[in-house]
């Protein structure tokens, strides 16, 4: 069956910026087959027609780097210095178990496909669950369990994470919508010995790699002290950047660390601004990395560090941080901004074959973003709206791979109200634990 928009104001996101101020796209089972202005409009080129009235089609956005069963852990301490140690590390030890973490992701991807969002990029614990959500909910994604030098809620060690990650990678490498990925959580966090086996894992199961990297002083520290080097110089001593791998977030990077990246086009970086500028950790060198050619997208974090897992706060957190950090207003243009969150995120995760452009032949992972909202009016650049003046409950439409997961702003897959009772009902023993360091950290001021 063929499906169609008309009337829509099309923005391919293709090499060219193609647009149709009033354009037409038409569907077909998993892919897109036709786009093309409206005085090229036939009926009989679909079975069905939707009237976009005016509204933005756009394909879908690549959240490149979240943790969704982090759910729970959302307004939980914000605002602790030592947030980490006091919140997140006990609570994972004690009380985070594979339910929590299903019922958290199935959460976390409502939110996301509600905001259009029709990929991702996650890693934590309890993948596999992650993973087998992500397949019911029809999420685009790459999926990797964390590896880290400490005992997890479900790893004893990182040989056991690294075995749970080659029957992951095992089960999950044929899949179509998802990918299995590796993981370590930082090269501060994992010894040499094991990231060595990491690159080896990679190399033999031709999957890609995802850490943090650059993003804690003390992890700077800790490699100008060991080894003399950045984490970036210390990741080429070890050959990385010869396989896929996908850096997250690079706040500290170096002048010569961008260098060093512009030379590998495997690398990709992605830039999670809400969370670092939370944190108050800084602003990474987005700039500097694309003048380089240096692959970027956008991400959230986990809803815990930046408590929101849509692009439309990251596009304008962009845009408003990086124009005041570099003291120009025209530092980044919309379109550039909205390029970041569709055809950068999907070239970071390496599925710019097949999504993150509007393009006949491509997998229909696409995104109408209505414009009748008191927000919305008027449009003189749609891509100035979608930075500056959208946000999620703007989205209307949503499809990942030609099927609908959200119609006329609502889920088509089941209710978000019932996922949200779900997790509430999971987060029982959670919460009282969290009430309790609360309380804790309180009786200490």
């Amino acid at each position: 069956m063929r499906i169609g928009y008309k009337n829509a104001w099309i923005l391919t996101m293709d090499d060219a910026f193609t647009e149709y101020r009033s354009g037409y796209l038409v569907m077909e089972e998993h892919s897109i087959i036709e786009i093309c202005a409206m005085n090229q409009f036939e009926e009989r080129k679909a079975d069905q027609w939707i009237d976009a009235h005016g509204g933005i089609l756009l394909p879908g956005f690549v959240n490149a780097h979240t943790h969704c069963g982090m759910i729970p852990f959302r307004s939980l301490g914000d605002d602790c210095p030592d947030r980490l140690r006091r919140f997140l590390f006990p609570l994972e030890q004690e009380v985070v178990d594979e339910p929590l973490i299903a019922k958290s992701t199935a959460y976390a991807i409502a939110e996301m496909q509600l905001a259009g969002v029709t990929a991702m990029c996650d890693m934590y614990y309890f993948e596999d669950a992650v993973a087998t959500v992500a397949k019911d909910m029809k999420m685009r994604s790459l999926v990797g369990e964390t590896i880290i030098d400490m005992k997890t809620p479900d790893s004893k060690n990182t040989d056991d994470a690294l075995a749970y990650t080659q029957a992951f990678v095992d089960k999950w490498k044929a899949d179509e919508l998802v990918h299995p990925l590796i993981a370590p959580h930082a090269p501060n966090t994992n010894t040499e010995e094991v990231m060595r086996a990491i690159l080896e894992f990679a190399k033999e199961n031709q999957v890609p790699i995802t850490l943090h990297v650059s993003e804690m002083t003390y992890e700077m520290e800790y490699f100008r002290k060991t080894y003399n080097q950045t984490p970036i110089e210390f990741l080429e001593s070890l050959e990385f950047f010869e396989v896929p791998v996908i850096l997250a977030p690079g706040i500290l990077m170096t002048e010569s660390d961008v260098e060093i990246l512009a030379k590998y086009p495997k690398v990709s970086v992605v830039h999670c601004i809400g969370a670092n500028t939370k944190s108050a950790k800084g602003v990474a060198p987005i700039r500097s990395l694309l003048d380089h050619g240096v692959t970027v997208g956008l991400g959230t974090d986990g809803p815990s560090s930046g408590n929101t897992l849509d692009l439309f706060t990251q596009m304008r957190m962009v845009a408003n941080f990086h124009k005041t950090h570099l003291k120009d207003r025209s530092a980044f243009p919309a379109k550039e901004i909205v390029a970041l969150a569709t055809r950068g995120g999907a070239k970071a995760l390496g599925l710019d074959e097949e999504v993150g452009t509007l393009e006949a032949g491509k997998k229909a992972d696409v995104v109408l973003v209505e414009t009748s909202s008191v927000n919305m009016f008027p449009v003189h650049d749609a891509y100035a709206v979608l930075v500056y003046s959208a946000n999620a409950s703007n989205v209307q439409d949503v499809w990942i791979n030609g099927e609908r997961v959200v119609d006329n702003k609502k889920l088509v897959n089941g209710s978000l109200e019932g996922l949200q009772r779900a997790l509430k009902e999971g987060m029982v023993t959670f919460e009282k634990r969290a009430v309790e360091l609360s309380a804790q950290l309180s009786f200490e001021k």
